[in-house]
This record gives C-alpha cells, structure tokens and sequence, in this order.
C-alpha cells in the first residue's frame, strides 16, 4: 500500500496525531522513547537493552533511561534473561500494546480527514 502525500500533508498528519494524544491524556514520550517502543512492537522479539541500543544507535544507558520512564507508565517490563545474565530482556505489556494500537488507530482516524 502507498500513500502519496506532499511533506505539508504528511507534517499536517503528524502534528494532528501529536494533538490527539496530547488532547486524550496519553503518556508524555519523547521522540526517542516512542521509537524505542515502537521498535518493540514492532520489530518481532526477543528484545534486549544491549540489541535495542544497537537498532538506535545509541548507548545503553539512554535506552535504560528511556525504559525506566516507559516502565513507570507500564507500557514495557525487563526482565534478567535467564539463559544468559548479563542481558536484560525487554517484554511488551498489555498497557504497552493498547497504547501502540490505539496510537495506530489515531493515525487512521487523522489520516481519513486529509483532504484529497
């Protein structure tokens, strides 16, 4: 499926989506914890600190950082792998797919009152 969509248009839906969920009361992420969670929602598991700092180029402490925010909200949960302890494990929550589900359901929902 391809959407055509002039860099206004598609700014336009970005910034309406951000105002849904400003304007819904969702958790306040940042631009880096909200690729961290998509990335593990997205991207098939199993996920760890060490191979999610990789994805982003970033270090593990920045992505600790991110994931204790994102554990507080409940939208992520780690875990020690017990296969091998020096990595830590992270897993998706119920709290966590409902939030990414209805964040894809506000882009539908925004991109459905672009004009044509």
């Amino acid at each position: 499926m391809s959407i055509a969509m002039r860099p206004s248009q598609a700014m336009r839906l970005w910034q309406q989506v951000m105002l849904s969920q400003v304007r819904e009361g969702a958790p306040d992420l940042t631009m880096r914890q909200t690729a961290i969670l998509f990335t593990i929602y997205l991207d098939p598991p199993p996920h760890t600190v060490r191979g999610l700092a990789a994805r982003l180029n970033v270090t593990k402490p920045v992505i600790t950082r991110a994931l204790d925010t994102m554990g507080g909200l409940k939208l992520v949960s780690r875990h020690r792998d017990e296969l091998d302890k020096r990595n830590v494990l992270v897993k998706r929550t119920v709290e966590g797919a409902l939030f990414v589900e209805r964040f894809g359901d506000g882009i539908i929902a925004r991109a459905q009152e672009l004009p044509i």
